[in-house]
């Protein structure tokens, strides 16, 4: 789901990475090693000592900086690209239906994959960048589709279109 470009398609082993965005900061990525003896002591002992500090002080959370208060956005004004995975009868017009559907929401389909399976069709659709609101009602109206079996998956599609 990330493309070969994207600085987290590099990540392996037993490294995790973490990918942040900030409007005054741009792109930053974190990364470390994530399993293993070292590593999560290192994690254990600073929390312990966030926990030691909080007990002094009678203080709760995190010890390092205090949060400024930012709003936040409701989850359906975001926009991202999705992924959606769908079994449906594979039969003439089921696919025209469900692209309709998309259309009806404005969520653009920048690719399409469709894989036999016996009377059945698994269709896979990655979307332009469309709002969480929109995909939502887009994936809604599928599932009533008496064609549609069953809607698998709908996944955001973290680094694609900007």
């Amino acid at each position: 789901m990330v493309p070969v470009g994207h600085p987290l398609a590099s990540v392996s082993g037993s490294f995790n990475a973490v990918f942040i965005e900030g409007e005054a900061v741009g792109q930053l990525m974190l990364l470390g090693r994530g399993a293993g003896g070292g590593p999560t002591s290192s994690a254990l002992l600073g929390d312990l000592i966030d926990a030691a500090k909080n007990l002094h002080s009678g203080a709760r959370g995190a010890t390092v900086g205090a949060l400024e208060r930012r709003p936040i956005r409701p989850i359906d004004e975001t926009s991202s690209q999705f992924y959606v995975s769908l079994d449906a009868a594979d039969q003439p017009g089921v696919l025209a239906t469900i692209a309709g559907v998309f259309g009806r929401h404005k969520v653009s389909i920048q690719s399409m994959q469709q894989k036999g399976q016996g009377e059945d069709a698994r269709l896979i659709f990655v979307t332009h960048l469309a709002l969480e609101s929109a995909v939502a009602a887009t994936i809604r109206e599928v599932r009533d589709i008496e064609a549609v079996k069953r809607v698998d998956s709908v996944l955001r599609v973290v680094g694609g279109e900007e």
